[in-house]
């Protein structure tokens, strides 16, 4: 094999190692070790069993500049069968083709491995660079969240932390690099709805009150609803259920509950507390029995057009000579946490086309572009 480049050395090194959340592996000690190696503060965050840090380089408070933050994750999903796997998911390479294989190679390892070459190189020729870089990494991104970037960004907001700019590096791009970037999601609400019938002989049905026949027209309400159109930046709000349980078991016994699980992805259009009133009003309509416990994961976030955005644009441009396409579409990211600080946030990595696949890779390439692309946005921002 040709020697690697020093981003692809990186990217190999945190690869091979099994960092399936929550665990880390040693993946943020190598990654603070060589921030501390070039001037970075560097602050361990461990919170309940979730490993996270936070390191800076550069002006307190703003007072030199402004702050800009690389942020991401090392935990990656579970591999799925090993079986399946052309090769075996923490047995990193670069194979015939040129693509980069490995758990972790797309989402987003690759990312981590870009971002942490082009700040050494952008220290080594910027040493006074104005304001700050910073660096806030968790291992709890594809698990629950709780005790990752969301606690970090509570235990910031509490000391008076100033982000001005930050750069995740989930997997934006769709065919090339950087033809799309993120720069916003959606907000998430989840519910589960339990509906209340009483539990009877299907023999018997005037003697019991059968929750799936109850809640079956509401749900197809809930289902039908238009719930706003969308605006420029967001495509209208979804509601999905993902989830229904009723029923003992046995063939003959009407049940006495039925569960669903249903959530929203919802744009700026609309809000926690419209839709959840929203939702009670029709299940009311229809005469239900009913408990709902709700469950917010995140609120809509954008970053309009300004500084960050047109920095990475340039930058994307310059380096691979396209336009990239700023987008909202998608899951949600731990970027929800951060623009709570009044952040401007921009996901930008590779392509995500084998994100939580088996045989998850990335064209190794485009990592060594992903490099250039941030140290062109560095460049912009803080030289």
């Amino acid at each position: 094999m040709t020697a690697l480049t020093p981003t692809l050395e990186l990217a190999f090194d945190l690869i091979r190692r099994p960092s399936v959340t929550p665990v880390d592996e040693g993946c943020q000690e190598l990654m603070m070790r060589r921030l501390a190696a070039v001037g970075f503060a560097v602050e361990r965050m461990r919170i309940e069993d979730v490993e996270n840090f936070w390191a800076r380089r550069g002006g307190r408070d703003g007072a030199q500049g402004p702050v800009l933050c690389f942020a991401g994750h090392t935990d990656v999903v579970p591999t799925g069968p090993l079986e399946a796997w052309q090769y075996q998911p923490f047995d990193v390479r670069v194979d015939d083709e040129g693509m980069l294989c490995g758990r972790g190679a797309a989402d987003m390892k690759g990312s981590l491995a870009s971002m942490i070459i082009a700040v050494e190189r952008f220290v080594a020729d910027h040493p006074n660079h104005k304001g700050a870089i910073a660096f806030l990494i968790t291992s709890d991104e594809e698990g629950p969240a709780h005790h990752g970037t969301k606690a970090v960004v509570e235990r910031l907001r509490e000391r008076g932390e100033r982000l001005d700019w930050c750069i995740v590096g989930e997997p934006s791009s769709t065919s090339l690099l950087g033809d799309v970037v993120k720069n916003g999601r959606r907000g998430s609400l989840g519910c589960t709805l339990t509906v209340r019938g009483k539990q009877g002989h299907v023999a018997y049905p005037h003697l019991a009150r059968n929750p799936i026949h109850l809640a079956a027209p509401a749900l197809a309400e809930l289902a039908a609803e238009h719930w706003d159109d969308g605006n420029a930046y967001f495509p209208p709000t979804s509601f999905q259920i993902s989830n229904l349980n009723s029923g003992t078991g046995a063939t003959n016994v009407i049940p006495g509950e039925l569960k669903a699980v249903f959530n929203f992805r919802f744009s700026t259009e609309s809000t926690v507390e419209g839709l959840q009133q929203r939702v009670s009003a029709i299940l009311d309509k229809h005469g239900l029995d009913y408990s709902l416990d709700w469950a917010l994961s995140g609120l809509p976030f954008l970053t309009q057009p300004g500084e960050l955005l047109d920095a990475v644009a340039a930058s994307i441009q310059a380096v691979t000579g396209r336009a990239t396409t700023p987008s909202t579409s998608g899951g949600t990211s731990d970027g929800r946490f951060i623009a709570t600080l009044g952040t401007q946030v921009v996901e930008l990595g590779p392509v995500n086309a084998t994100i939580h696949q088996i045989n998850e890779r990335v064209l190794a390439s485009d990592l060594d572009l992903l490099t250039e692309v941030y140290y062109q946005t560095l460049v912009k921002l803080l030289a």
